[in-house]
């Protein structure tokens, strides 16, 4: 798989939707993961990101605008123990209480499926990060409809033993702009990591498109320690 350029994938596709990039930084040391939100409807578009404990929360930035919180409102970011969980949705809980009853990552999502938002049928896109005795793997999920259809889920699981520096793996919604949205198609795309969190996060609030984005998570951990670094970007301010 050739690696691509996370900027370039990104300035290529006004819509890509919601995005999850997961991979580990150029001199081996942190552990990476980045999750973004886009949105076309006012009510998609009225949102923040806000600190929750060591996870995040989406929050409503108007509340008097707010309509339907359901596929909106929920917790992208959520950690427990030494695991870092990141998703498109309420499934964060789902994955959360399910691997702290000792089920995996994979087992925890058999209870869901994508959106229930048609024509579109968004996927449910989700990572976990996992750190123990200075090793560090992560996992992506795509819970999508089987070509629009929704009497049919498609469950896929990509798992990456032993990351490699420098590399990660990125996964959005939307193959791009469309009405029905064309969901995500094929595997993680194979993408160049940063060592620096502000250079890395500015790349991706720059590259996003400009009307449609809205918020921006990014975070580095130390693989050795845990200590982690945090930043939010919010259009809304």
């Amino acid at each position: 798989m050739n690696m691509l350029s996370l900027e370039n994938e990104l300035k290529a596709n006004a819509y890509p939707g919601r995005g999850i990039v997961i991979g580990k930084s150029p001199d081996g040391s942190k552990a990476v993961c980045a999750y973004f939100i886009m949105g076309r409807s006012t009510n998609s578009r009225n949102r923040i990101f806000v600190e929750d404990g060591a996870g995040i929360r989406t929050q409503a930035f108007d509340p008097s605008k707010l309509e339907d919180p359901s596929l909106i409102i929920y917790a992208p970011v959520r950690v427990l123990g030494n695991k870092t969980i990141v998703t498109n949705g309420d499934q964060t809980d789902t994955i959360y209480e399910g691997m702290d009853k000792q089920l995996t990552f994979e087992q925890s999502l058999r209870c869901r499926e994508f959106e229930p938002d048609g024509p579109n049928y968004t996927p449910r896109i989700s990572g976990i990060m996992h750190m123990e005795n200075g090793g560090y793997n992560y996992a992506m999920s795509i819970l999508k409809s089987n070509n629009g259809n929704p009497d049919a889920c498609n469950r896929y699981t990509f798992a990456y033993e032993n990351p490699v520096p420098g590399e990660g793996h990125f996964i959005h919604t939307y193959m791009h702009d469309g009405d029905p949205l064309p969901s995500f198609e094929g595997e993680p795309k194979l993408v160049k990591m940063y060592d620096d969190i502000e250079s890395f996060t500015d790349m991706l609030w720059n590259s996003l498109n400009e009307d449609n984005k809205v918020s921006l998570f990014v975070r580095y951990i130390d693989i050795q320690t845990g200590k982690t670094e945090t930043k939010i970007v919010n259009k809304n301010k």
